[in-house]
């Protein structure tokens, strides 16, 4: 005789199995780009590092119009789903522009607070939209972590353009900025929701991608 436990465990499907479902084949693809926009942070080719960046944004917003589009998905999925994309957020949202700020500075040091905040607000921010969700059926508690990376790869455009003394003021000061609204109390839209945000946020991977491809060339 069996127990509820050993039932359980029984009906239980294999961890990889979810690797399937086209939703977490989309975060794995932006995770795969945000290993990328990592190593090329930390080589110091930053251009390369910024379409990755920008790339895992576009693949972290697909997986959620996927996984909408898509009919016959159980609340496991769902749920497995959610959890991956969480995860990948604090890595492609959080360690990645901390990597970004600490590799740009030759890793100063003096730059770990700095790497420590933009990680400690990407975490709580995720820790708390996780547990409350959105504050009502479209806006977030708090600048999404999106934006973030969204904003970063905009503001690196002026690499090259000004003083690099004077960017680096920039980007630090941008950074800390950008990790103090994600744990703000301020009300944002859910833009990764609105059919045209995504045709907008394309235009502008693809337009981003067409920048810093000609910048490395």
């Amino acid at each position: 005789m069996t127990t509820d436990t050993e039932n359980a465990h029984a009906v239980q499907p294999a961890i990889i199995s979810y690797v399937k479902d086209l939703p977490n084949l989309c975060s794995l693809a932006g995770l795969a780009c945000t290993v990328l926009a990592l190593y090329f942070s930390i080589i110091g080719i930053y251009y390369a590092a910024m379409i990755g960046m920008i790339w895992a944004v576009a693949f972290d917003w697909a997986d959620g119009l996927v996984a909408r589009k898509m009919k016959g998905r159980t609340g496991n999925d769902r749920m497995f789903g959610g959890q991956l994309d969480l995860v990948i957020d604090i890595v492609s949202y959080g360690v990645t522009p901390a990597i970004l700020i600490l590799s740009y500075g030759h890793f100063d040091p003096l730059l770990l607070p700095i790497a420590f905040f933009m990680l400690a607000a990407s975490a709580i921010r995720l820790s708390y939209f996780s547990t409350f969700g959105l504050s009502d059926t479209s806006k977030y508690t708090g600048l999404a972590l999106d934006n973030n990376s969204i904003l970063l790869v905009f503001i690196f455009l002026l690499e090259g353009i000004i003083p690099n003394t004077i960017f680096a003021g920039i980007l630090y000061a941008s950074a800390l900025g950008l990790a103090a609204l994600n744990v703000s109390q301020i009300k944002t839209p859910k833009l990764s929701g609105n059919p045209l945000h995504v045709v907008l946020l394309a235009l502008y991977t693809l337009g981003i991608t067409a920048i810093y491809a000609y910048k490395l060339l």
